[in-house]
């Protein structure tokens, strides 16, 4: 099978499993996404989606993220983990996106990442979820299956991201980010992997990754 040959597998494979993509982080807007995947770092949406409602509930925007100390954001997000970074973040860029925004999200990159907390990921999940801006954000399920079906070296989630651009066409990217997530959640996890129900890998992944699998099932 050819590299356009697996692309386009995976393309359609995808496609009929998820031909309506739910997104995993509740908002209603731009700034409520900003602020659920900027909580979602090293935590899950599930735990995300339990907490930012109770944070919502008192500030759903800048405006009156600001009124709220650092310590009671922090109180609020704690559940989440690495609630004292996290909430210093959410208070700043708040700041910044009244005084420098008129309390607009910006659409840019330069301007996203330029904001407190604000990583190359969170920027590209915003730009993509929220504005609808061709962006491949690349988490962990996308860095590991990339790396499982062989369309890139797996060094690093810069690599792994300019692979998955290079190889799909740009109109597809704001799908297939969240449909590679998806299937990663729930065909081919790090954990407790099944190859038979893992059709993407079992057809056109890495050899070095099936022998390891096989070899693990025998011992």
């Amino acid at each position: 099978m050819t590299k356009k040959e697996k692309v386009n597998f995976v393309i359609n494979t995808l496609y009929k499993l998820y031909p309506e993509i739910p997104i995993p982080l509740d908002h209603k807007d731009p700034y409520t996404l900003l602020i659920a995947v900027l909580m979602s770092a090293q935590s899950t949406d599930v735990r995300v989606n339990q907490i930012t409602p109770l944070l919502f509930e008192q500030a759903d925007n800048p405006y009156d993220m600001v009124k709220l100390t650092i310590d009671e954001i922090r109180e609020i997000i704690k559940p989440v983990g690495l609630s004292p970074m996290k909430s210093k973040g959410i208070h700043g860029l708040s700041q910044i996106l009244i005084e420098k925004y008129n309390g607009k999200v910006p659409q840019t990159y330069e301007d996203l990442e330029a904001l407190p907390a604000v990583g190359h990921k969170t920027a590209a999940v915003v730009l993509s979820q929220a504005f609808g801006i061709p962006a491949f954000p690349v988490d962990t399920h996308i860095h590991r299956l990339m790396y499982r079906w062989n369309l890139t070296n797996g060094k690093n989630v810069v690599q792994t991201e300019k692979d998955a651009k290079r190889l799909f066409p740009e109109e597809l990217w704001n799908d297939l980010h969240l449909q590679i997530i998806w299937y990663g959640r729930q065909y081919s996890p790090a954990r407790g992997w099944d190859l038979e129900k893992d059709i993407i890998t079992k057809t056109i992944g890495r050899k070095s990754v099936l022998d390891a699998y096989y070899k693990s099932k025998k011992s």
